[in-house]
């Protein structure tokens, strides 16, 4: 099969803004080969949407720190729900088995779903891989962006997905709402077999 090819003069999907409703989904599979999306998660009370990759050495290098916010987190309400939706026709190495080779090896605390179609990427408006969206109780968007502001976690200075989410938990307004994600692109494919260079806002290819 060939494979699609990338079109930079596609549109770029808008990001969703802070306050919308997020775009509910269902029936995605996991890597623990159970279907997911927002009723498997109503009793949350915050939810981390992570866009992420098989391949992208940003997206590995946060596995660590997502695995931490889970067992720190996860106690006080927060689900992080890890989501791939690139191209394994443009990528092999973003395939489902690579993906479920990647939660066993990461350890991942968290459900990894594959985005068949990048409807969900599309709806909320990832622009690369690592970007992140954290919805409220009323499943409302509070935060968007990155998870810190370094790939290497002891240079990590300014925590801002942490920081977010303490002040969603202390009833506050996000100090930060919104900051610029970094990592790899994000190709959407069009229905005419083309595909759409995200703006990866600039730090890595893939390896």
């Amino acid at each position: 099969m060939t494979a699609p090819a990338i079109d930079v003069e596609a549109p770029v999907w808008p990001t969703l803004a802070i306050g919308e409703e997020g775009p509910t989904f269902g029936g995605l599979l996991g890597t623990d080969r159970l279907r997911h999306g927002f009723s498997c998660v109503t009793e949350r009370d915050i939810l981390v949407l992570v866009f992420t990759s098989n391949r992208c050495p940003t997206a590995k290098a946060y596995a660590g720190r997502l695995n931490a916010l889970q067992a720190e987190y996860g106690p006080r309400g927060v689900q992080v729900v890890a989501i791939n939706s690139n191209d394994p026709h443009l990528y092999p190495d973003e395939r489902f088995e690579r993906m479920v080779e990647r939660a066993a090896e990461d350890g991942y605390r968290f459900p990894y779903l594959v985005d068949d179609g990048q409807a969900v990427a599309r709806a909320y408006g990832a622009q690369c891989t690592f970007h992140l969206f954290v919805l409220d109780r009323g499943r409302r968007l509070r935060y968007q962006g990155r998870f810190d502001d370094s790939r290497f976690e002891a240079s990590a200075r300014s925590h801002d997905l942490l920081d977010a989410l303490d002040d969603i938990l202390t009833g506050g307004d996000v100090r930060v709402p919104a900051t610029r994600p970094f990592g790899c692109s994000l190709d959407f494919v069009s229905t005419g077999g083309q595909a759409h260079d995200g703006d990866r806002h600039g730090e890595d290819d893939d390896d």
